[in-house]
C-alpha cells in the first residue's frame, strides 16, 4: 500500500469513528435516560433501599401495641402511688403529719365540781326560789319565811320532784355560784348536808328543792360566813365518766 493509499485509509477511519460517537450521541438522546444527567449517574429511591436496607423489627399487631401502652402507664401509676405512700408514711413517722380517719367524737367536758374559793355573799343579793319535793305539806312555805326574815329576796315557791336523795338539793347556773354557797351555809346543819348542781341558766338566781330527808335550816346566829367552796358529794371524788346532760337537770318543775 503506497503513502497515499494509507493516509487516505486513516482519514476513512477518523470519519467512521465520528459517525459513531454521534450515533451515540443521538441514541441516548432518544433513550432519555433519567438516572443520567451530563453523564452522571443519578440514585433513586429504589437505588437507595438497596444500598441501605432498613433493619428487620418484627412487626406487632395493634391490639398489641394498645395493651403494652396500657401496660405501662398503669405501671407507672402504681409506681407513683407507691412513692407516694413511703413519702406519707415518713411524714407521719417524724410527726409531721397527723392521719384522721372519719369525724372524731367530740369530748364531753367533764362534770366537775366548781372549785374555786366563794366570799359569803349579803343575804340581800341572794334571790332563791323554795320547792318541796317531799311529802310533808307547807314545808316550802315555811321555810320561805325563814329565808325572808333573814333577808333573802324570795321568789317562786311550790313544789318539785328531784332524783337526788340528799335532804336539800341546790341547783344554779355559772352566774350563782356564790349565792349556792350561801343557801349551802344556811342548810349546812340538815343531816346528811345538801348537793349542789349547776344547770344553764344564765343569771344568778337559786332554786333549793328541800326533800322527805330536811330537817331544817341552821340558826341565823351561827351561819358560817367564813370564805369557802361549794360542796358537791356526788362529784368527790371527780366521776370516772362525765354525768349526763340530764343530771344538770335532774330537777322537775310543777
Amino acid at each position: 500500500m503506497t503513502a497515499r493509499q494509507r493516509r487516505k485509509a486513516a482519514r476513512e477511519e477518523k470519519r467512521q469513528a465520528k459517525d459513531a460517537a454521534y450515533e451515540l450521541r443521538q441514541k441516548r438522546k432518544k433513550e432519555k435516560d433519567i438516572n443520567s444527567w451530563h453523564g452522571h449517574h443519578i440514585v433513586d429511591s429504589k437505588g437507595l433501599a438497596e444500598a441501605f436496607p432498613e433493619p428487620e423489627t418484627p412487626e406487632f399487631p395493634s391490639s398489641t401495641v394498645r395493651r403494652r401502652i396500657a401496660h405501662g402507664v398503669i405501671l407507672v401509676l402504681l409506681l407513683a402511688l407507691v412513692a407516694t405512700g413511703l413519702v406519707l408514711a415518713g411524714m407521719v413517722q417524724r410527726g409531721e403529719m397527723e392521719l384522721k380517719f372519719g369525724a372524731g367524737k367530740p369530748t364531753p367536758t367533764p362534770v366537775t365540781c366548781p372549785g374555786e374559793t366563794l366570799d359569803y355573799p349579803a343575804n340581800k343579793d341572794v334571790r332563791v326560789n323554795v320547792y318541796n319535793g317531799g311529802a310533808a305539806e307547807g314545808r316550802a312555805g315555811a321555810v320561805a319565811q325563814e329565808l325572808v326574815q333573814r333577808g333573802f329576796a324570795v321568789g317562786v315557791i311550790g313544789n318539785a320532784r328531784s332524783e337526788y336523795l340528799t335532804p336539800v338539793v341546790i341547783v344554779s347556773g355559772a352566774k350563782g355560784h356564790a349565792s349556792a354557797f350561801n343557801m349551802q351555809r344556811n342548810f349546812a346543819a340538815t343531816q346528811g348536808g345538801s348537793e349542789y348542781v349547776q344547770d344553764n341558766r344564765e343569771d344568778a338566781s337559786v332554786d333549793i328543792i328541800l326533800t322527805s330527808q330536811f330537817n331544817d335550816l341552821v340558826a341565823a346566829p351561827k351561819v358560817d360566813q367564813t370564805p369557802g367552796a361549794l360542796s358537791c358529794p356526788r362529784l368527790s371524788p371527780p366521776p370516772s365518766e362525765p354525768a349526763s346532760p340530764a343530771a344538770a337537770a335532774a330537777v322537775t318543775k310543777p
